[in-house]
């Protein structure tokens, strides 16, 4: 059974509380018959000096009585009176205090209960009421009242206004009762929490949905105090709640543009940083996003400033979910009505804010992949993107799950996100542009194809860098060289950009230029350096590098092989040394001196020769592939060494493998890679003579060159060459000295070489009609396909290719 009797406890703040005020009962004609000692501290009278007597004599000066007697007439009426009254002290002067009479029945007559205490503190009580007065009717921030056992028991206005029911209607109800269940929960814990442990909790910010309205969110500010008696026993919890909807809107959209700052744009992908955009406004602004671009944005080209306002291409979309929606079908092309939101938008430039949305609107799509996001879409914002005074496209957002329709504060959020993104956007689409325009001047730059010849098989590979900035200058070659040889080349250009693809360029243009010159390795490369610090110069006297700033050289390998000999001469410039792999499947990293790089200038350069097996695989590559930016040198020629075990394996194969071990998804730095596997020409393809300086060598040249066409099958080139080799051999023995060497080679084409011991150079020339000689090197010319000179340090040889299928007459 319910305890009906309880023991409660007056305020001490509360001046006229029975436990602080001055007491006195009066007779219906105004004598004192009660006067308490509070009274008698207060005034200064003591009891018998003021009992039987009337009040008024004893008490009230007599400028005082006429307003006394006033208030006593009042009192008498109304039978209730509040007010200040000026009491003479004991010890002169006077006292105001507040009294409080109250009339009550006695023998059958009327008495009169006095309760007084110092004006000032009645009135600072008043004020005290006044303002709680206040907090229940005037207030604007809610205030609930809740009991120990989780019950209302008092709210105010403001509360009212917020849910809608009156406030009378709230005493009783269980706390939470108007909430759904999530948040009734969390209120219902949050006044249990207070009256456990006594201490308030403040500015807890809570969602409040309300059951009969559960779509409408709304966001309130809770402070939570414990109410105490005197005895500090918990009477209830009191809670003001402020409705911070519009503040919490305001802070998620300032945190929405903070994080799009943060997310938007770390990208050069125009398609990425759609997505980025897309993945900010889902679900703190919209429930579904797509942002649509014209499709040459997309592909890094210009964009007019007349835009076709129907062709646009789904780049990127989100939904509630964060992931793309199925019915956008990003990628495929979208084709709107000239009357859509975003034709207008497109062509206009101008923003479209659609707070409801007609039942048709999704009419408005047309074409493949353009069902808008979800039938329930009933709020639509879009918004051009556009930057530099260029609409690249349009952002479409819709309210499909929330009840609330997009408000102008969301329009002006939309459009500053889609400017921020489309400068990022359009920052994407030139970096686009540019890269492309680049790669096409790289890849021009770069041979589109390994020209034919016999003595080796070679696959190269080139592989961009995935996250470095700008153009890589590394290259590679193969250059067919005379006799049957071939030169492999591999350099990389220090730093990036256009200006480093150039200088890649020049420099790959020199090495054809000398590799015609049929110079040594160590020779190609001093020409290169000389080369590398003219450009230097070059640049500096254009003011494009300061005097101070180091020289950007370059580094290089530059290999030269002849299957006859199946020796391989090499030298390298500051570069990686190669690897070559044995037909057993032995590899190893050839002891190559590094040399300086180019572009230092006056330091040497040193060939080493090598014998290669036929069949080995002799592999050159820039710095990039073994990993100096992310792996330790050595660690990655060991695994280099590794992915090069299977010689007899398709050179593509190989490629791959080394690939797989080595570059990362993305490689911070370019990568040129040549494979080739070695091939010799055998001995019975090969015929070399040594002739002795005398008048009969041309004959006899001419008789072994015969015979051995004769041998091989090659009676139709017999005249030719015979030709050819007489004069080469009657200049050998004018102008040189010593013996001389004829060798024939038959590949791909048919070769013919006389060298001798002597350096000077034969020169074509135009013979007058006059003159006795100086016609055979023209003849020599014009029945060769090619021919030319090479020097070596024993000499030089004159050489001609012919080619081997006879040719109508």
């Amino acid at each position: 059974m319910e305890q009906r009797v309880r023991e409660l406890s007056e305020s001490e703040e509360d001046p006229l509380g029975l436990h602080l005020a001055a007491l006195a009962v009066l007779d219906d004609q105004g004598t004192v018959v009660g006067w308490s000692r509070r009274a008698e501290e207060l005034v200064g009278h003591p009891g018998p000096a003021v009992m039987g007597r009337s009040a008024l004599e004893a008490l009230v000066d007599p400028g005082e009585l006429p307003a006394a007697r006033d208030a006593a007439r009042k009192c008498r009426k109304a039978g209730f009176w509040f007010g200040v009254l000026p009491v003479r002290h004991q010890r002169g002067g006077h006292v105001d205090l507040g009294l409080k009479v109250t009339a009550f029945a006695r023998d059958g007559g009327r008495e009169w209960f006095l309760a007084g205490a110092r004006a000032e503190e009645v009135l600072q009580w008043q004020r005290d009421r006044a303002v709680l007065d206040g907090l229940y009717h005037r207030c604007p921030i809610g205030l609930v009242v809740h009991s120990p056992d989780m019950r209302i028991l008092r709210v105010n206005r403001a509360i009212e206004r917020f849910t809608g029911v009156p406030a009378a209607d709230f005493r009783g109800m269980p706390t939470g009762v108007l909430l759904v269940s999530d948040d009734a929960r969390k209120a219902v814990d949050r006044v249990r929490q207070v009256i456990r442990t006594g201490r308030s909790l403040v500015y807890s910010e809570q969602y409040v949905r309300l059951e009969r309205d559960p779509a409408r969110v709304r966001v309130a500010s809770v402070s939570s105090f414990p109410m105490k008696d005197a005895a500090g026993r918990i009477l209830g919890v009191a809670e003001m709640i402020e409705d911070i909807t519009e503040r919490h809107r305001a802070q998620q959209r300032l945190a929405l543009l903070a994080e799009a700052s943060t997310r938007i744009g770390t990208t050069l992908d125009v398609e990425e940083t759609a997505r980025q955009l897309a993945a900010v406004t889902v679900p703190h602004l919209a429930d579904h996003t797509s942002v649509d671009l014209l499709q040459p944005v997309t592909r890094g080209g210009e964009v007019g400033r007349t835009v076709a306002a129907s062709v646009v291409r789904v780049a990127a979309s989100s939904d509630a979910a964060g992931e793309s929606s199925p019915r956008d079908l990003p990628g495929e092309p979208v084709e709107f009505r000239q009357d859509s939101p975003q034709a207008r938008c497109l062509t206009d430039g101008r923003p479209v804010l659609e707070q409801v949305l007609p039942p048709d609107w999704f009419s408005v799509y047309r074409g493949r992949g353009t069902r808008p996001p979800e039938p329930g879409a009933h709020s639509l914002i879009v918004v051009p993107l556009a930057a530099r005074g260029l609409v690249l496209g349009v952002m479409s957002l819709w309210r499909v799950g929330r009840p609330e329709p997009f408000a102008v504060d969301d329009l002006t959020l939309a459009q500053e996100l889609a400017s921020r993104a489309a400068l990022a956007i359009d920052n994407a689409r030139r970096y686009t542009q540019q890269r492309q325009t680049a790669f096409t001047l790289q890849n021009s730059l770069l041979p589109s194809a390994v020209p034919e010849q016999s003595a080796v098989e070679v696959a190269p590979r080139y592989l961009p860098a995935g996250a470095g900035p700008g153009l890589g200058g590394d290259w590679f070659d193969v250059i067919a060289l005379s006799g049957a040889r071939v030169a492999l080349v591999v350099g990389d250009v220090v730093g990036r950009g256009l200006h480093a693809a150039a200088t890649m360029g020049r420099l790959r243009a020199a090495v054809h230029t000398l590799a015609s010159l049929d110079l040594e390795p160590d020779e190609v490369l001093s020409r290169l350096d000389d080369l590398v610090n003219l450009l230097a110069a070059e640049q500096e006297a254009a003011g494009e590098r300061p005097a101070a700033e180091p020289v950007a050289g370059a580094t290089c390998l530059y290999a030269v092989y002849d299957p006859v000999s199946r020796r391989c001469s090499l030298a390298r410039a500051g570069h990686p040394p190669p690897v070559v792999t044995a037909p057993d499947g032995q590899v190893s990293v050839l002891d190559l001196p590094a040399g300086p790089p180019l572009g230092l200038g006056g330091l040497p350069f040193e060939s080493a020769e090598f014998d290669l097996a036929e069949g080995s695989l002799l592999t050159l590559y820039t710095n990039g592939l073994v990993g100096e930016r992310i792996m330790d040198v050595d660690e990655g020629l060991a695994r280099l060494c590794a992915a090069l075990t299977r010689p007899a394996d398709p050179l593509q194969e190989t490629c791959q493998a080394v690939v797989d071990a080595l570059v990362p998804a993305r490689p911070a730095d370019d990568i040129a890679l040549v494979v080739a596997r070695t091939h010799g020409l055998p001995d019975e393809d090969v015929a070399s003579w040594r002739l002795v300086r005398e008048p009969a060598a041309a004959a006899l040249a001419r008789t072994l060159v015969t015979g051995k066409l004769t041998e091989w099958g090659l009676e139709h080139l017999a005249f030719t060459t015979e030709l050819i080799a007489s004069e080469l051999v009657t200049n050998a023995y004018r102008h040189a000295g010593g013996p001389m060497v004829l060798r024939l080679i038959r590949e791909r084409s048919l070769v013919c070489e006389v060298s001798d011991a002597s350096h000077t150079a034969p020169h074509l020339r135009r013979a007058r009609t006059t003159d006795e000689g100086g016609r055979g090197l023209f003849l020599v010319a014009q029945m060769s396909e090619r021919w030319g000179t090479r020097y070596s340090r024993e000499g030089k040889t004159v050489w001609t290719e012919q080619t081997l299928t006879e040719t109508a007459g």
